[in-house]
């Protein structure tokens, strides 16, 4: 896709981007903007999914980030066959831009344009505040667009800063998240332990669980687990594939972390 122009739209969370991102990419010409995984485009959800449908924040930073392959896939593809001439992303730091741009298959961008660019240091101090204190977020798009794409409660809806050409085009809605809160998340290494045990614990296959080894690598984590198994009826390769799945999906689910490989070693099996 390096005939797509990619125009970057940064500034911290909470600083007013998605509020002013359809009048910054009007007034550089471009129609087509990339926020919190979702392509908009004069209002209007083009594809993608939005992080703020996501139970978590760790999930929602993955989801923007097109973390997710099927995700990923659907938004490179859509972008592939439709070829929009310019593009406007929005992140919260340069790093972001290099990941979405990388995984998206696109150019790094030929201009980026911050926050502060644009809106006063009284301006971006009142929209922190207002984030802080309603925990509500700005998407730039119609209601009747994001409701079949939103896990968390519909606020309002505002006017953007022009009359658009359509009723989309200069609509944005107010939304509150699920995972809506301020600060770092920390996932300790005796927290993700707990949360192993207490899924290799659901079910009458386990016997004993002789270990459980932890491997981190940024927001990925691979498991190595030896186990004794009561067989009650079934194989051990059946009980282990089963146990593998369980874990991928239960931890994934909970931590909002990529899980990348999970290795069952079965010491004694009783019959």
């Amino acid at each position: 896709m390096s005939d797509i122009e990619v125009t970057a739209f940064v500034g911290p969370a909470g600083t007013g981007k998605s509020h002013r991102a359809t009048l910054v990419a009007r007034q550089n010409g471009i129609d087509v903007i990339i926020d919190d995984g979702l392509v908009i485009s004069r209002g209007r959800i083009l594809a993608g999914r939005s992080a703020k449908s996501e139970i978590n924040r760790l999930r929602a930073i993955r989801r923007a980030i097109f973390d997710y392959p099927e995700h990923r896939d659907e938004v490179a593809n859509y972008l592939a066959k439709n070829s929009p001439p310019k593009i406007m992303i929005l992140a919260t730091s340069d790093e972001m831009i290099e990941k979405i741009t990388r995984r998206l298959g696109l150019n790094p961008p030929v201009k980026t344009i911050r926050i502060s660019d644009i809106s006063s240091p009284d301006e971006i101090k009142a929209a922190l505040r207002e984030r802080k204190e309603k925990k509500q977020h700005v998407v730039p798009v119609a209601k009747a667009q994001i409701q079949h794409n939103f896990a968390g409660k519909l606020v309002s809806q505002i006017r953007g800063f022009f009359k658009g050409r359509d009723k989309d085009e200069s609509r944005n809605t107010i939304v509150k998240p699920l995972f809506s809160f301020n600060g770092k998340v920390t996932i300790g290494s005796d927290a993700i332990l707990e949360m192993c045990r207490k899924l290799l614990e659901l079910g009458n296959h386990i016997r004993k669980i002789r270990s459980i080894d932890i491997e981190t690598d940024e927001d990925r984590i691979s498991l190595n687990i030896e186990i004794d198994l009561n067989l009650s009826g079934r194989s051990a390769l059946s009980i282990a594939k089963t146990l593998q799945h369980k874990m991928r999906m239960g931890l994934s689910y909970f931590t909002g972390m990529e899980i990348r490989q999970v290795n069952i070693r079965v010491n004694e099996i009783f019959l």
